[in-house]
């Protein structure tokens, strides 16, 4: 494998080509397991960026994908459908909370906010109302790295502040306060209550990360908070989006993190584990109401459409994703992770840099009072046979639900080691 090569001219995520940070070669993977060019194995703590529930080389997705490809592995979906397409958006339509019933089939989980946001705006212009043409998003939240996305980040802690000149100016509420297992009282929705007063004739959506805010910070915030935005955005005539890329299909211990709070959004967007980690793919689902306003509008149509939109290979991979988890025990697989994560972490809450350890469904969290050197912490983490990707204060794991007992006690050992000696 020519490293020489993809140090000279691969740009890796947030990375720099002038002094590139190292890249470990993976050559194959199964199970819970990356294997590296050099033949040591590595427990992914990851699921690839939250995506690969299943873990890697599963029979039932790769069955999938090959007898789709036999058929075809791509056509157009303008003026054109499919049966995994259609299979798929039944899928969506059934297990998604209700009234979600519109599915728009998109490419990328950036760009399935990309999508939400145009629903929202198109909608309102569909009203007779364009001067509703901002969005209200929280603190602490991420969104994605389009521009659009970009916008509905956090401005001052997100990733995106050399582009905030050009980005478009939304409002911003204070990151949730009451933490998952707390009360949410008025005073922690004051002040979301007043940007939505103050705004509300500008205001065409809240968008948010539901339960789990995640790049952002990895924060779990109380199911209450999320039903009195809900309320609020009734109150006030508001569309919510329901940002589900990271937690959806049962990362946070429901299969949809709307579901702790027993509200449903107006617009959500999923991506990520939709394949099991096997190829890009994401959804845009929407009420009826969103729908029909935006078809009975000026242009008629929803005016967007990506070149891969219902990507066959995709939709047909996805379905079996959705089989493969639903058929399993998932539900008590993720109760164990969450309950492991939390007993076997613990030990870490005694440490002198440790601010804060926590656990919710698959997600395991420590969170550290200064920055982690990420280059160092991985290279320990590696020689223990784990792979995570720390970043800012954070040192967490969000494993495939598949992994067992054992291999789980090796990362968190791992964990409490190498963040035990810093």
């Amino acid at each position: 494998m020519d490293l020489d090569f993809d140090r000279q001219h691969i740009w890796h995520p947030y990375s720099s080509l002038i002094d590139p940070p190292p890249v470990y070669p993976v050559a194959r993977a199964e199970g819970v397991r990356l294997f590296l060019e050099d033949g040591r194995g590595l427990i992914d703590g990851m699921s690839s960026w939250w995506c690969a529930l299943h873990g890697y080389n599963v029979p039932e997705l790769n069955r999938a994908a090959q007898e789709q490809m036999e058929k075809m592995s791509h056509v157009m979906f303008g003026g054109l459908t499919h049966e995994p397409a259609i299979e798929l958006s039944k899928k969506l339509v059934e297990i998604t909370p209700a009234p979600l019933q519109r599915v728009f089939l998109a490419d990328s989980g950036s760009v399935s906010v990309e999508v939400s946001i145009k629903m929202a705006l198109q909608y309102w212009q569909s009203q007779g109302h364009p001067e509703k043409n901002r969005l209200l998003a929280l603190r602490n939240g991420y969104h994605g790295d389009t521009f659009g996305a970009m916008a509905t980040c956090d401005p001052v802690t997100g990733m995106h502040n050399l582009f905030a000149s050009h980005l478009t100016q939304h409002l911003f509420a204070p990151a949730p306060k009451p933490k998952f297992d707390e009360p949410c009282t008025d005073e922690d929705m004051a002040e979301l209550r007043q940007l939505m007063e103050q705004n509300r004739e500008q205001l065409a959506a809240v968008i948010l990360e539901p339960i789990v805010q995640g790049a952002g910070g990895m924060r779990f915030y109380s199911p209450q908070y999320l039903k009195r935005v809900r309320e609020l955005c009734d109150e006030y005539d508001l569309l919510l989006i329901a940002d589900e890329i990271a937690t959806g299909f049962g990362r946070s211990g429901k299969l949809f993190a709307c579901e702790h709070a027993g509200i449903s959004p107006d617009i959500l967007t999923l991506g990520k584990a939709l394949t099991g980690g096997t190829m890009t793919m994401a959804a845009t689902l929407c009420t009826d109401r969103v729908a029909g306003g935006i078809c009975r509008g000026e242009a008629g149509v929803f005016m967007h459409g990506p070149t891969f939109m219902g990507n066959p290979l995709a939709c047909a991979v996805s379905n079996a994703s959705i089989e493969l988890l639903l058929s399993g025990p998932w539900q008590d697989r993720v109760a164990r992770i969450e309950k492991q994560l939390r007993d076997e972490l613990s030990p870490l809450n005694d440490a002198d840099g440790v601010a804060d350890v926590r656990a919710l469904g698959a997600i395991g969290v420590v969170e550290m009072k200064q920055p982690v050197n990420m280059m160092q912490v991985q290279e320990a983490l590696i020689d223990r046979g784990v792979w995570l990707r720390p970043f800012g204060r954070l040192v967490y794991a969000m494993p495939p639900y598949v992994m067992d007992e054992a291999d789980l006690r090796q990362l968190t050992g791992a964990v409490v080691d190498v963040l035990g000696k810093l």
